[in-house]
């Protein structure tokens, strides 16, 4: 796979499905006791699932996603929430037949054309990750995550100015604003601006999480990608 990560859709990275409170979580689970999972509600399963794939566990995130599946075989959002755990566990395959489903059910949802690029480039088609990154954006213009993965992709074809012009719009939806200035800074330190990827780095370090952050693992990680970046600049000759 390429060596920066792509953000993926608004349902797992922003948490869609909240944690339900603790005594809506106690109720539910007195209500299922001897009846087991099926009893449980929809929302409860998604939020549970959330959970275990945070936690690293995507078996078990990927069997109550294929539970709610079985019980709404005609739900695109679970469809693409299972793809992005798959994505997410290494199974690329099983990822990308998913994406195809809950576009094949719901043709207008963005954040499967984002999951799928990200899959199509993590696989080196780029073109087709642009492709499906550009339909993310027609479908939801202010989908800032579809934007800063598209830059991303264009900077890996070098195509630094498209890149540079792509998050600069990306900006103007006062969203990611850590995520942008590091990936705009990096297309400017590999076209040799250094003094703007200076810049952009440090301002990005302003608002990415600290590495002791849990909650937002891919802030975090792109948050020591950074910091190598900014290393690289600042002390060439331990390179």
């Amino acid at each position: 796979m390429n060596n920066y990560s792509f953000l993926a859709s608004d349902n797992q990275q922003n948490n869609r499905y909240k944690f339900v409170s603790k005594s809506t979580i106690d109720a539910q689970r007195h209500e299922a006791n001897g009846r087991g999972r099926s009893a449980l509600g929809d929302s409860y399963l998604r939020s549970c699932a959330l959970n275990s794939a945070q936690q690293g566990d995507y078996t078990e995130a990927i069997a109550l996603l294929t539970e709610l599946i079985d019980r709404h075989p005609h739900n695109a959002v679970d469809y693409n929430n299972r793809g992005l755990i798959y994505f997410q566990s290494g199974s690329l395959s099983k990822a990308l037949c998913d994406y195809n489903t809950a576009l094949q059910l719901n043709p207008k949802l963005a954040s499967a054309y984002n999951n799928r690029a990200n899959y199509y480039a993590a696989c080196g088609e780029l073109a087709a990750a642009l492709a499906d990154y550009e339909q993310a954006i027609d479908l939801n213009p202010s989908y800032v995550r579809a934007r800063i993965n598209r830059g991303i992709t264009l900077r890996d074809l070098e195509q630094y100015e498209e890149a540079i012009e792509t998050f600069e719009v990306a900006l103007l939806f006062g969203q990611l604003e850590g995520h942008i200035w590091a990936e705009r800074g990096r297309t400017y330190h590999l076209w040799g601006d250094w003094n703007c990827a200076i810049a952009d780095y440090r301002r990005a370090l302003t608002q990415l999480p600290s590495l002791t952050h849990k909650r937002d693992m891919s802030g975090c990680r792109l948050r020591l990608q950074l910091e190598n970046w900014l290393n690289d600049l600042l002390n060439p000759e331990e390179c």
